[in-house]
């Protein structure tokens, strides 16, 4: 296989990746604390980090891919009560809407998909490891992780021991020895969720869950973990000191990956400023795959802005709309392919030199720390190609031309669907429902344009070329472009 690198987190830098085990991925997403409706920030994530495991499996490797649910915790318990819910209730709903609404903006589900609270006995038993080897400490019910036992901690986020104890403190009814320690397991308070633990009744930390799941799952040391930005301190810190303060220094994740975030109109998203929109909802106006396909246009490193305006009194989203109208353009020239190709789509033989180029050059792309900027750019470059072969009988003997159609086809749709998990709909139907919605925007009466297509193909056949030429101007007008395709008369809106 070719050399693929990416941003290690903890090393600071582009690297070559080496898996532990030739030909295999093991990775771990930080996945959600399902206490509210996922919005676009966790799509982001997702999306992220499912082309990453597409990706590989698209380059021979065989991935094996693991994402959690925090089904318990503080926020969980809290919203909850304010609902008149248990936890289990609120954690099982926003749970399922998570689920349903990556699957709406493409992301597969993970090879394994653990709860926190289906792993207390693996927690139980890596804090009681913590202990024995003198990293961690019983105190008041709580168990806490003592950060002293753990030289290295701060080597993820850049801190050192001395810097973050300057502003780390004891929140009440904490019981630690050190205000830099953290909690693994905490002591169940009255009216909440609890579990029997050899240091009393209780419920896990946040962190510790991570590290029990990943060696349940990936064994003690695995591929590549991954999560937001905003996870390297103290998340994703917590978890290297815990895990490696069980299993020795070198275990853990080899590499470190982190998802830029989104911002709204250039600010952070935040709940106070009324700019968190739910994928639900946004699903509900766009296609999912326009979601995702917004999401990809951006290196999965960096931020993303994403604009919102106001029409009607109601929330427009100009990057969701450029988004749709971009795809609509590669999902019109599959639909030209197909129309021109018909059933004979192979592609064996020689085809022109620059039909051949997509798919290295999205290799080189992708193996470039996933960089899906440059690989939509390479799609739209091939799409371009496609629809300048078919404007143009001349610009190529008839075989050689139909040759190289047949390899784009394949490799837009090959390469779209494996590596970013785009194109795999139908394009027929995706231009359809959008030219539906479009119509519904603009006041178009569908049935009506569909009524003048078929007087105009009469007239057309009656040779009252005149009228067909009237019909087309009215379209025209209203804001409707006809086209003449194989399969017979189509049309769309100009925009």
């Amino acid at each position: 296989m070719a050399t693929l690198r990416l941003f290690d987190s903890f090393q600071k830098r582009k690297v070559e990746f080496v898996p532990c085990v030739p030909g295999e991925v093991r990775m771990y997403l930080c996945g959600p604390t399902v206490q509210s409706s996922p919005h676009i920030g966790h799509a982001r994530g997702a999306v992220a980090f499912d082309v990453v495991r597409r990706t590989f499996a698209w380059r021979g490797y065989k991935v094996t891919f693991v994402r959690n649910i925090t089904d318990i915790d503080d926020k969980i318990i809290k919203r909850a009560a304010e609902l008149g819910m248990t936890p289990k209730e609120l954690a099982q709903r926003h749970a399922d809407d998570y689920r349903a609404s990556m699957a709406a903006v493409g992301v597969s589900p993970p090879d394994h998909e653990p709860l926190v609270t289906e792993n207390i006995p693996q927690i139980i038993s890596l804090i009681g490891r913590l202990i024995d080897r003198g990293c961690a400490y019983p105190s008041g019910g709580d168990v806490y992780f003592a950060v002293e036992s753990f030289p290295a901690y701060g080597a993820l986020s850049g801190q050192t021991i001395e810097e973050l104890r300057a502003g780390a403190r004891v929140e009440p009814g904490e019981h630690k020895r050190n205000p830099l320690d953290f909690a693994l397991w905490k002591a169940a308070k009255p009216g909440e969720p609890f579990w029997e633990s050899p240091w009393g009744p209780g419920r896990p930390g946040w962190h510790i869950e991570c590290s029990a799941m990943t060696m349940r799952y990936l064994g003690d040391t695995f591929d590549i973990h991954g999560g937001g930005k905003d996870l390297v301190f103290p998340h994703h810190e917590n978890e290297i000191a815990q895990s490696q303060g069980a299993t020795g220094p070198g275990t853990f994740s080899r590499y470190w990956m982190h998802n830029g975030f989104v911002n709204f109109n250039d600010e952070k998203m935040s709940k106070s400023l009324g700019n968190v929109f739910l994928v639900s909802d946004l699903t509900k106006k766009y296609e999912g795959e326009t979601v995702r396909f917004f999401l990809i246009q951006t290196h999965y490193r960096s931020p993303i802005n994403f604009e919102v305006g106001e029409k009607d009194a109601r929330p427009v989203f100009p990057g969701l709309e450029e988004a749709e109208r971009r795809l609509d353009y590669f999902y019109s020239t599959l639909l030209r392919l197909e129309d021109f190709l018909g059933e004979q789509r192979e592609a064996s033989g020689p085809v022109l030199a620059d039909a051949e180029r997509l798919i290295p050059a999205l290799q080189e792309a992708m193996d470039d720390d996933f960089n899906t900027s440059v690989a939509v750019a390479e799609l739209g470059e091939a799409a371009k190609l496609a629809n300048k072969l078919m404007d143009d009988p001349k610009s190529a003997p008839k075989d050689l031309r139909r040759r190289s159609l047949a390899r784009l086809y394949n490799d837009i749709r090959g390469a779209g669907t494996g590596a970013l998990g785009l194109f795999g709909q139908d394009p027929r139907a995706f231009v359809v429902r959008r030219r539906s919605r479009l119509a519904a925007t603009k006041g178009i009466d569908e049935a009506a344009i569909e009524n003048r297509l078929v007087l105009r193909e009469t007239a057309r056949k009656a040779k009252d070329f005149a009228h067909a030429d009237q019909l087309r101007a009215e379209l025209r007008d209203l804001g409707v472009e006809v086209m003449d395709t194989p399969r017979g008369p189509d049309w769309r809106i100009r925009e």
